[in-house]
C-alpha cells in the first residue's frame, strides 16, 4: 500500500494554541485542546450515569470520543466567544454555515477510507441526537466550571456568565445532569488540602 499523506492532526495539534473567552480578563487561560478533554470526561460521566441511573442505553465511549472532537472546527474559525455567535439570529446563522464548511474542510484532509468513521465525530448533524445533547450538556458544566475557577481566583469577570450558566444548568430536564452538578461539582472548588481531607 501506498502511504498517505494528511494534514489532519498537524491541524488538531494546533487546538493548543486557540484560546477560549476571548473577550474576557482570565486569571488562568484556557485552550480548546484541554477543554476538548474536559468536555470529554464529563460527557463520558452524564452517559454513563444515564444509563446507570436512568434507563439509558447510550454508548459513553462513543460520546467521550465524538466530544474530544466537539470543538476541532475552531482550528480554522477560532473561539467565538458566546455572546458574539449568538448576539443576532443572523450572526449565529451565519456561524453555523462557517462551522459546517470548516467540518467539511477538515474531513476532506482525511484518507477517504477514515472519512465516513470521522463523520459522526466531527459533523454534528451526523450524531445521534442523544449524543449531541448530553456533549452540549458537557459542554456547559465545562464552562460553569470554567466560571467558578475564575470566581474563586477573584475575577469578577466571570460572574454575570457564571449566574446564566447556573440557570441554564439547573433548568435541564436531563436528570444525568442534575446528578452530576449534585454529585460531582461541589469538590471541584476545593483546594488539595481540602480535597485531601475529603479522604
Amino acid at each position: 500500500m501506498n502511504p498517505i499523506t494528511s494534514s489532519f492532526y498537524a491541524y488538531l495539534s494546533r487546538l493548543r494554541w486557540i484560546k477560549r473567552w476571548g473577550l474576557k480578563r482570565n486569571a488562568h487561560d484556557e485552550n480548546v485542546m484541554e477543554h476538548s478533554w474536559e468536555v470529554s470526561v464529563i460527557a463520558h460521566t452524564l452517559a454513563l450515569i444515564k444509563n446507570r441511573y436512568y434507563d439509558g442505553n447510550v454508548d459513553a465511549n462513543a460520546v467521550a470520543t465524538a466530544a474530544l472532537y466537539h470543538d476541532i472546527t475552531e482550528v480554522i474559525t477560532g473561539d467565538l466567544p458566546t455572546p458574539i455567535k449568538y448576539h443576532s439570529q443572523e450572526i449565529s446563522a451565519a456561524y453555523k454555515r462557517i462551522e459546517h464548511q470548516a467540518e467539511l474542510e477538515l474531513l476532506a484532509l482525511l484518507p477517504v477510507e477514515l472519512q465516513a468513521d470521522f463523520q459522526v465525530l466531527i459533523q454534528h448533524d451526523k450524531m445521534p441526537i442523544e449524543h449531541v445533547q448530553i456533549i452540549k450538556a458537557a459542554d456547559k458544566i465545562s464552562a460553569y466550571l470554567k466560571c467558578q475557577a475564575e470566581l474563586k481566583a477573584g475575577n469578577l469577570e466571570f460572574e454575570t456568565a457564571a449566574a446564566q450558566l447556573a440557570l441554564t444548568i439547573g433548568a435541564s430536564e436531563q436528570p444525568e445532569v442534575i446528578f452530576f452538578m449534585k454529585a460531582f461539582v461541589p469538590s471541584c472548588g476545593l483546594t488539595l488540602d481540602g480535597l485531601m481531607k475529603t479522604y
